[in-house]
Order: C-alpha cells, then sequence, then structure tokens
C-alpha cells in the first residue's frame, strides 16, 4: 500500500477515536444535567411524590398485619442510583415508618409493632417527573439500600455543582 492510504488510515481511525471520546464526554455531561435537573425537580415535586407514596405504601398490606400510621421524611439522606436494565433515574430517600397491629391480626400482641423503622423509600424519575409505587426497602438507610441492591442500581453521584 501506498504511504497515502496509510496516511489516510491513521487519519481515518483518529476521527474515529475522537468521535467516541466526543460522545463519551457528551453523555456523561448529560447525565450530570439530567441528574441535576432531577434533584430540584424532587424538591418542586416533594410534596406531591410523598402523599403518592404512603398512599400506594400504606395499601400495599405490607407488612403483613400491620397498619400504617406515619412516615418521617429525613432530609439528610438521599441516595440516587440508576437502575441498571431500564437506565431510569432512582432517588432513595431516608424515612422512618411507624405502624400499627391490624385489630384481630396475627401482630396484635407483638411488642415490637410500635418501633419505629428505618427504610428507603424509592422513586423513579422519567420525563421530568418523579413518580413512585410505594416501594420501601425496610430496615436499612438508602445508602445500604443501594449497596444491598447491586446489580439492579449503579450508583450515582450526587451534584455538587450548577
Amino acid at each position: 500500500m501506498s504511504p497515502l492510504v496509510w496516511i489516510l488510515l491513521a487519519v481515518l481511525a483518529a476521527v474515529v477515536v475522537l468521535l467516541i471520546v466526543f460522545r463519551a464526554a457528551v453523555g456523561r455531561a448529560w447525565r450530570a444535567a439530567e441528574v441535576r435537573r432531577a434533584v430540584e425537580d424532587l424538591k418542586r415535586q416533594r410534596e406531591r411524590v410523598e402523599a403518592k407514596f404512603f398512599d400506594l405504601a400504606s395499601r400495599s398490606g405490607k407488612p403483613k398485619g400491620l397498619r400504617w400510621t406515619g412516615c418521617d421524611w429525613l432530609d439528610e439522606e438521599v441516595v440516587f442510583g440508576r437502575e441498571v436494565q431500564s437506565g431510569l433515574l432512582t432517588a432513595f430517600v431516608h424515612v422512618n415508618l411507624r405502624f400499627e397491629a391490624v385489630e384481630g391480626g396475627d401482630m396484635e400482641d407483638v411488642a415490637a409493632v410500635g418501633t419505629v423503622r428505618d427504610a428507603a423509600a424509592v422513586f423513579h424519575y422519567q420525563d421530568g417527573v418523579w413518580s413512585t409505587g410505594g416501594r420501601a426497602v425496610f430496615n436499612m438507610r438508602p445508602a445500604d439500600a443501594i449497596e444491598r441492591l447491586e446489580g439492579q442500581y449503579d450508583p450515582v453521584e450526587w451534584p455538587t455543582g450548577g
């Protein structure tokens, strides 16, 4: 092959490498911007999604034999992850849950029923809207939940800049 062909192949290879690097950088910037938007949207939509969470979770029948009586939202811990299969941004929010036994149920005489429980409330972000299925990961804080669900969620860094 002539030197000109080698030069053209080298230039083509360099262009391909540059395109790959550029695409990766744009993807990282887009994902970081999405997380920043999502954090702000979660603040704006908080009251609605908290109410939706409690409504759905309290109607879930879990834990069995208990009625949900309260949910305290703890601001100090929110952990973000990206669902591996769907790519959805997910927030795990620290909550304290309170229950009472259902009258006539198996839990009525259990002393621990009134114990406040740590949990991570799960929310998903799609098309600028936070939503929930009312899922709570019981007896763990958000960082513990995302670690325990490794393989289902990849951790996402909390945005630090504007």
